[in-house]
């Protein structure tokens, strides 16, 4: 069985349809936006940033808090992974993987016991 291929409708049939225009883009400044918090962005600003003490500045709140965190519990070693994107601590049972601050600081200091 062969079908024949439809031609297009022409502009003066009452059913032809035109496409919508596409939405205006504007155009990108670079390869990464220059200040936003998503974590393709910051690893293209990290390639371009120096490195303070090892650490790419990009991320430096991040070993901050990971050192602060150190401090606070002296028996664990945490640390940032900056290829991971994630905080690292390793203890005597072993080494976690914990994919945010928040988690973080959940896992090491624990809720306070309810009365």
């Amino acid at each position: 069985m062969t079908h024949r291929i439809p031609s297009p409708r022409p502009s003066s049939d009452p059913l032809h349809r035109s496409r919508p225009p596409l939405p205006r883009r504007h155009p990108l400044i670079g390869p990464a936006c220059p200040a936003c918090s998503h974590p393709s962005c910051r690893r293209r600003r990290a390639e371009r940033s120096p490195r303070l003490g090892g650490h790419r500045a990009e991320f430096a709140p991040e070993h901050a808090l990971a050192a602060t965190v150190q401090d606070r519990h002296p028996h664990l070693v945490v640390w940032y992974g900056e290829e991971t994107g994630s905080y690292w601590v390793a203890s005597s049972t072993g080494l976690a993987e914990v994919p945010d601050a928040g988690t973080l600081t959940r896992l090491l200091d624990p809720a306070p016991a309810h009365r």
